[in-house]
């Protein structure tokens, strides 16, 4: 790029010091002849604008015969230099040039680029657009005739994305980038070398890697229809036996999120129904039994009944259901899945479907609007509330670690505690159902939180709550009891029974509801 812009500045360098030369060779042909109108430099510049302009005045000519041959060299010059700036000048316009020329003065506004137009990216767009309607939002690709023309103001610029980083210049907040097609950032060659821009990454994957480097996060489309899925419909007290249909992506993120987060009370007699093949789940999470009845029902805890036989014979477990989430990774089994089912079985609950496209009379979840937000895809207050918690920790624990310090796995928990903020939130309200984290939300519910600390038995019915969650967390990852904590060993001395925790342990779990406080102050 460099050696392109010197080839430039060279071949304009040379164009300017050889016009100048002809206009001083004409002057000194024109001087001497008594008849000349072009006597100075002046009336030199002037005819050759004029005639390079192909206006042709008249007024300022050239007499003699050497200043009629430069000036014969000016009309020529004149034909070449007017297609060569009509040409620059449609090219600046249907270029890149025009759209990057343009980003120079919007360099203090928020900048989103995508690298591809597609519904997903302009769901995503308009969503941020509602939020800041100054965002400047740019697709990495040439303005195609095929693709819709947005209703909303946009650039389509076929730059890499370290063209735009540059071009922002570090001014106002940073440039954020996505690439929402699964493992595109490994396949797109405007990803080279993304982790080393000052941007912020989002991208999509389909591995369990949730961030490759300090500017690079990577989300999971089925583990956001997850946590849209159990925020939007959190289950209500009256429900006990939930019934998952359809175990491969989108179902292991249902049943994972309400794993970690389906905690609002100590009465714990949930049972999961879950059909699909479920041999690599068990496998890999094989500490789940620690905080669940697995396959069979264990008082005290919910339970996760993995069912071997296909769904269509379970009739008994479909008419007991009390809510039945069809979750197919394709959606049009899923469609089929849920007319059979109304079609053809007894059930007394509700069916939620995930499903890219909506119908009447379908309680449906999963679509593009629902997943492809800014809270969902940037997750600002979710990671927000995860580094306060960990600021919170920091306060009472010596030697602890800043965010940017901890390990991958210590991130998650904080994260784990920041995904429940939703169901503490509506505990504490009485189950009032909480669509967003905001500062009323967080200052009410605090003021009933610290109501709480001042009644024992309340205070420990929060503690209880929070505890099952926190063992349910490390449970999942496969941590066990053990009399240190020891990390390479996935071993804590608090993964037991919340009756067998020391005072000191119990009281432990109060900077989770704590946290609740603390996100009231931020958001204020």
């Amino acid at each position: 790029m460099r050696k392109k812009k010197y080839r430039y500045l060279t071949a304009v360098i040379a164009f300017v010091l050889i016009y100048f030369l002809l206009l001083e060779v004409l002057v000194i042909c024109e001087r001497n002849n008594p008849e000349a109108h072009i006597q100075t430099l002046g009336d030199a510049l002037w005819y050759s604008l004029v005639t390079l302009a192909t206006v042709g005045y008249g007024d300022v000519i050239p007499v003699s015969t050497p200043g009629h041959v430069v000036g014969g060299i000016f009309v020529i010059l004149s034909m070449g230099l007017l297609v060569a700036l009509v040409g620059s000048a449609v090219s600046f316009l249907t270029s890149e040039g025009f759209p990057m020329f343009r980003l120079s003065f919007m360099r203090k506004r928020a900048w989103y680029y995508f690298a591809d137009f597609t519904s997903e990216s302009d769901t995503l767009t308009r969503d941020i657009l509602r939020r800041d309607e100054n965002a400047v939002i740019i697709y990495g690709i040439r303005r195609d005739d095929e693709i819709e023309k947005p209703d909303y103001p946009c650039l389509f610029v076929n730059v890499s994305p370290a063209r735009i980083v540059a071009q922002k210049r570090a001014t106002g907040e940073k440039c954020k980038l996505f690439f929402l097609k699964e493992n595109e950032i490994g396949t797109n060659l405007k990803a080279v070398d993304i982790h080393a821009l000052d941007a912020d990454v989002y991208a999509s994957t389909t591995s369990g890697q949730e961030k490759m480097s300090g500017n690079i996060h990577f989300f999971h489309t089925y583990d956001c229809c997850a946590r849209s899925y159990w925020r939007d419909h959190p289950l209500d007290r009256n429900e006990d036996n939930i019934v998952i249909i359809g175990f491969c992506n989108y179902g292991q993120a249902v049943l994972e999120r309400a794993i970690l987060t389906n905690i609002n009370d100590t009465d714990f007699d949930v049972t999961y129904h879950v059909f699909g093949d479920s041999e690599r789940f068990l496998a890999i999470h094989n500490k789940l039994h620690i905080a669940f009845g697995i396959n069979q029902r264990k008082k005290g805890f919910d339970s996760i009944i993995f069912h071997k036989e296909q769904w269509v014979n379970a009739h008994d477990v479909i008419a007991h259901a009390d809510r039945i989430i069809v979750c197919e990774d394709d959606v049009q089994d899923g469609w089929d899945d849920m007319w059979q089912l109304r079609r053809y079985y007894n059930y007394r609950g509700r069916i939620d479907l995930r499903t890219n496209r909506t119908a009447p009379g379908v309680s449906y979840f999963g679509t593009n609007e629902q997943i492809y937000t800014v809270d969902q895809i940037v997750r600002t207050r979710l990671n927000d509330a995860a580094r306060a918690m960990n600021d919170l920790y920091r306060k009472s624990v010596e030697d602890s670690l800043d965010w940017d310090e901890l390990s991958d796995q210590l991130k998650q928990s904080k994260i784990a505690v920041a995904d429940h903020l939703y169901m503490k939130i509506r505990i504490l309200l009485n189950g009032k159902r909480v669509s967003a984290i905001d500062s009323e939300n967080c200052r009410v519910a605090y003021e009933a939180f610290c109501k709480a600390k001042e009644d024992p038995e309340e205070l420990d019915r929060l503690r209880r709550i929070e505890h099952a969650r926190w063992v349910r967390f490390y449970a999942y990852y496969n941590w066990s009891y053990g009399d240190k904590r020891n990390d390479k060993r996935h071993e804590n001395p608090m993964i037991r029974k919340y009756d067998m925790l020391t005072a000191g342990q119990k009281a432990y779990h109060d900077r989770a509801w704590e946290l609740i406080g603390e996100m009231a102050k931020l958001l204020k």
